[in-house]
Order: structure tokens, then sequence, then C-alpha cells
């Protein structure tokens, strides 16, 4: 079978292919054509106990690498074998459906250069460090989100429920062809954004809260975090303006954060936001001081400068 770039699965050589392919009569191996030029995916079971995966990640489409990833989700196979294509052909083997996955997100991550400001500062770091303590808040919903291999269902609410973790969530739908985040969820501990925003905010671009130029900034990670498939686990400083509080000092806010990329039965990804706030906002009248976030020469502003 192949996988189209917009995620329709086609049988090799049939005519639904070739009308694909644009060449009714090829005189050449059409599926490695198609494969290495136009961004199909061979998905192939070998001896019902391998499946192989063939690919070119530069030209992969989301959603033909969410179709794959969806049907190795719900394969009982435990062997997978991905063939990609860099300069050159290159094969691995991976042993769970879990690997598999994270190896395919991995590979078809485009590069993005994620925006700089002065008014916000990202300090990357581990997500595997929140495994580390038993104590951490934001470890369930990451544990909860490895065992289900990001496949978000109503238990992952009942679950954030359960953990006392829903009222400090935040769920963002990211659309493959429309690409910009939008509210689908916002727990009502996010009050900053007006005491009604959890609500008449559902719907809304992420763009659009009252801090305009902090929802731009902060929409490209969740754009980002869900064309990747991959987790980002960050220490966030920023001056954030609270609600309309136009012509008002804008406040200090230091925080963890937790972007966790869901697949859905759709093509939306979700993307749920958790964090931690490290310190209670307060006014600020200037812009933060670098030396607050670890100086221009920090490794804050080197990873918010090169991420």
């Amino acid at each position: 079978m192949l996988v189209s770039g917009e995620g329709e699965w086609l049988v090799e050589n049939s005519p639904e292919f070739l009308a694909a392919l644009g060449d009714p009569e090829p005189d050449y191996d059409a599926t490695a054509f198609a494969v290495r030029n136009l961004g199909f995916i061979r998905f192939q079971m070998l001896d019902d106990s391998v499946i192989e995966v063939d690919l070119h990640p530069r030209n992969t489409q989301l959603p033909a690498l969410l179709a794959v990833q969806q049907q190795i989700l719900s394969s009982r196979v435990k062997l997978f074998r991905i063939k990609y294509l860099e300069s050159s052909w290159h094969s691995e083997i991976m042993i769970s459906a879990e690997q598999a996955i994270s190896r395919l997100s991995e590979l078809c991550s485009p590069e993005v250069t994620l925006p700089t400001s002065e008014r916000f500062f990202v300090e990357p770091k581990d997500y595997t460090e929140l495994f580390h303590s038993e104590e951490g808040r934001l470890r369930p919903l990451a544990q909860k989100w490895r065992m289900s291999f990001g496949h978000f269902d109503p238990s992952v609410i009942s679950f954030a429920i359960k953990h006392q973790l829903l009222s400090g969530m935040m769920v963002v739908g990211v659309q493959p062809r429309e690409r910009d985040p939008i509210f689908r969820f916002i727990g009502d501990e996010h009050n900053w954004l007006g005491q009604s925003y959890h609500v008449v905010g559902i719907g809304e671009k992420v763009e659009n809260q009252p801090d305009k130029e902090f929802g731009s900034w902060v929409s490209e990670f969740y754009k980002s975090v869900a064309s990747s498939g991959q987790p980002r686990y960050d220490r966030v400083t920023a001056l954030v303006q609270y609600q309309q509080e136009t012509g008002r000092p804008r406040r200090a806010v230091r925080y963890e954060r937790l972007l966790l990329p869901w697949r859905t039965p759709t093509d939306e990804i979700f993307v749920t936001l958790s964090k931690l706030v490290e310190s209670k906002p307060g006014s600020s009248k200037a812009p933060l001081n670098p030396a607050s976030a670890g100086g221009k020469s920090s490794v804050a502003m080197k990873a918010a400068r090169s991420s």
C-alpha cells in the first residue's frame, strides 16, 4: 500500500495510484518515484511479523505521516523497519510501535526557526527529566501521553480531572492545512486572559488573545510541536499584558510549561499546555532585565534565538 501526501491509501500500481501519479503508463519504477519525489509513503507487512515503511522525510506531508502512524498504532506487529532517503538510503529497526511512531515524527520534523522577543525568553529542557521525580505535578500527564502513544481520547480529560490538572490545562487544535492554532479548551485557572475568556475564547485563534504579541509568539511553539509530533518542556520568562490592561504596566511571570502533541481521529492535532508558575505575577514598568532570565549570553537567550 501507498499513502499519498493527502493521507489517502492507495494500492500500488492501481488505477487510483496511477491517477495520483499523473502517468497512466509509467515505464519506470513508479512507486520509487512517488516516494522519492511526491511525498508518498510505502507501507507493507512482511510475513505478518514485520512492518516496513519507506519514505523521503523531506517531502513527506503531515496527513501522510499521521495516516501511517495511525496504522502502526492499530497493528499488533512488534517489529518495524524504517527505510528513509537523505543523501542515500538508510534503514533502521524499531522493536515497538512507540519507537517507530516517535522515530517517524523525528525524521519528518521540519526545521523551524522559533520567534524571539525582547519580552519573552525560553529555556528548553529535557522532558524526560519529568520521569525522574515521583512528586512532579507535570509527570502524570507526560506518562499518560507516553502510555497512550500520543493518542487523544476522552480518557485524557478524565485523567486530568483525577490528577487535578484540568483547571490549569489548555488544549489547542492545529489543522495541518490551516496551521493557525485554535483554542479548544481553556482551564479556568487561566483568568489572566480575562474572567470569561476560558468560555468566550473557545474557537478563537491563539494569537487573538488580549496580549497579541504574546499570542503570536506562543502560537509558533504550538505549530512546532504539532508538526514535529514531539513534546516540548521549557522554562519561560515573560512580560505579559493581562486582560485588557492597555496602557498599564506589563506583569512579569516565570513558569515551566509542558507541551504535548496528541493525535485525534481527524487530521487535527491537539497540543495540551500544562504549566507550573514559579513566581506570582508582579507589575513592571520596564522590560525584563536580561540578567534575570540568565543574561543575553545565557543558555536561555541562546536557546530562544537558536531553537
